[in-house]
């Protein structure tokens, strides 16, 4: 098997300005989504929430605000699963509640795995 990365993308939205219930829920549609990777073998580790500050340096030594500055949407985090194929680690993307909240998984394979 090979490794991928999920990597979420969430739309730009204020979570401070959530409910504790609705954090709540969203919390526990996270972790039965990934209790059911774990569930099938396939989960391999996770990431920490990314900080939603940062810089990009390009070249150059061009420094820009981001390091989301073109897009609408904000890493949140990430995991790496197994997987057989990209298709493979597709399948195991659909679920995810980053996608019901407005965002996107980016799935890519993870080289020298």
């Amino acid at each position: 098997m090979k490794e991928f990365l999920l990597l979420f993308r969430q739309a730009n939205y204020d979570y401070s300005n959530a409910t504790a219930e609705k954090m709540q829920v969203l919390g526990k549609k996270w972790q039965q989504w990934v209790e059911g990777i774990y569930a099938q073998g396939k989960f391999v580790s996770h990431g920490p929430r990314l900080a939603q500050e940062g810089k990009v340096l390009k070249e150059g030594g061009i420094i820009t605000d981001g390091p989301f500055v073109e897009i609408k949407e904000k890493l949140g985090s990430f995991i790496v699963v197994k997987a057989e194929s990209l298709e493979d680690a597709t399948t195991l993307a659909h679920g995810c509640p980053a996608i019901d909240e407005g965002g996107s998984v980016e799935i890519r394979p993870v080289y020298g795995s």
